[in-house]
């Protein structure tokens, strides 16, 4: 928990089914028992995207449990969150996002001093044989180390 940040969801699948060009920390605009149900690690974005709309960028298909302990005026789970970004910075990914193949994905939510924030990615996206070298390299990598370990304890 490096400089008081706290890893609450990773979309590791994004890493695998995307080459990640930019990354930006953004806030999320959230209600109240969205926070707490994020705080309890209730949420769920396997295929979530961030979409700009009118020069804001809205993060869909992320869903976020309804808190258990709320009355009656608990949130809709699958609402658009709004991100908080500068202006000046969603003109760069509007402008990055309009060549043809990228897109925005998020690729993790986290606490920073007690705040929820979210790394969005500017992403394009593999091809299969793509993905069949990462596959590779990992592989050649898991045996590296494991040859690593075992010169280590003989």
């Amino acid at each position: 928990m490096a400089d008081g940040k706290k890893i609450i969801a990773e979309n590791r699948k994004a890493r695998f089914d995307y080459f990640i060009e930019e990354t930006y920390e953004c806030g999320l605009e959230l209600l109240g028992t969205e926070v707490k149900s994020v705080k309890n690690g209730s949420i769920s974005f396997p295929d979530a995207f961030a979409e700009i709309i009118k020069g804001e960028i809205f993060v869909k298909n992320f869903h976020i449990t309804e808190y258990s302990y709320s009355s009656i005026f608990n949130h809709d789970p699958d609402r658009p969150k709004k991100l908080l970004l500068h202006r000046e910075e969603i003109k760069r990914i509007e402008r990055k996002v309009e060549t043809k193949g990228y897109t925005l994905i998020p690729l993790d939510f986290y606490l920073k001093n007690g705040r929820v924030k979210v790394t969005l990615g500017v992403c394009r996206g593999k091809k299969q044989y793509d993905k069949r070298a990462t596959i590779k390299d990992r592989d050649i990598q898991r045996d590296i180390q494991r040859e690593f370990r075992k010169e280590l304890n003989s």
